[in-house]
């Protein structure tokens, strides 16, 4: 909601590797049940909004990984 607001947002997934975040984030398109938290929130967002405005400024997510040795016990560990 606070987006409606004009703030930023990040959702934030995190888990072991196969454990399901991309199905999460992104899932299916159809059936709707499927559909993963990034297209409903755009869903919503654009829903809230009047027509002229959805058309008249762009809403865009990204997806980025954060390399798992910034994430490691070693902050003195150059990144590869």
């Amino acid at each position: 909601q606070g987006v409606m607001e004009g703030y930023n947002d990040t959702a934030f997934a995190h888990g072991q590797t196969g454990s399901g975040k991309s199905f999460t984030m992104q899932g299916v398109a159809d059936p709707f049940s499927q559909k993963g938290i990034s297209p409903r929130a755009f869903e919503h967002i654009e829903s809230g909004c009047e027509r002229d405005l959805v058309d008249k400024f762009l809403l865009k997510g990204l997806r980025c990984p954060i390399p798992r040795n910034l994430l490691g016990a070693d902050t003195k560990q150059k990144l590869e």
